[in-house]
């Protein structure tokens, strides 16, 4: 059986060879499934990589954040809180839009055009979140808000989505009690 130096030691070798994701996966196990030399060890090297922005979240093990509306996840704490980050998205509706979203209205229906406008809006809103929380190294974010509006003045018709969270650190919460 090796001391708890040489365990340290061992395991610090090895965590320093497996990929980002072999490290979430194994990190992701929690503390009970390792002896403390080694967890100590992991842990160290999660946060070496984190410090590199690494773009796993060693708590999850998934490549990119989790996005939710939610004000909590399921299984994890928020170890810590990083802020608030914000994506906006303004695009042109147009006049043919306009005019044919006026038609639909009246005679009932949906606006192909103007479903895809704010599905593209969206997509590009949660995107840049995404890429906003992953350069901040966070795991999460929580409480995702989609808040459209719309722009108009002088014939012209805008749409604009904000969308807002705030990005947060996960813990993974233990099940012995």
């Amino acid at each position: 059986m090796l001391d708890p130096a040489e365990t340290h030691t061992r395991a610090a070798e090895v965590a320093r060879t497996l990929t980002d994701a072999a490290l979430a996966q194994e990190y992701a196990k929690g503390a009970d499934a390792f002896q403390p030399e080694a967890w100590t060890a992991l842990e160290a090297e999660v946060a070496r990589r984190r410090r590199k922005g690494s773009s796993i979240s060693f708590v999850t093990g998934k490549a990119r954040p989790i996005l939710t509306t939610a004000p909590s996840l399921d299984g994890y704490q928020v170890a810590e809180t990083l802020g608030i980050i914000t994506a906006e998205s303004v695009m042109g509706v147009g006049l043919i839009r306009d005019v044919l979203a006026g038609v639909r209205d009246v005679v009932g229906g949906r606006s192909e055009s103007l479903q895809s406008s704010l599905r593209t809006a969206r997509v590009a809103c949660l995107k840049e979140l995404e890429t906003e929380a992953q350069r901040r190294g966070a795991d999460a974010v929580i409480a995702v808000r989609l808040d459209y509006s719309e722009i108009s003045g002088q014939g012209k018709s805008m749409l604009l989505l904000a969308a807002s969270g705030t990005a947060v650190r996960l813990d993974k919460i233990s099940l012995d009690t």
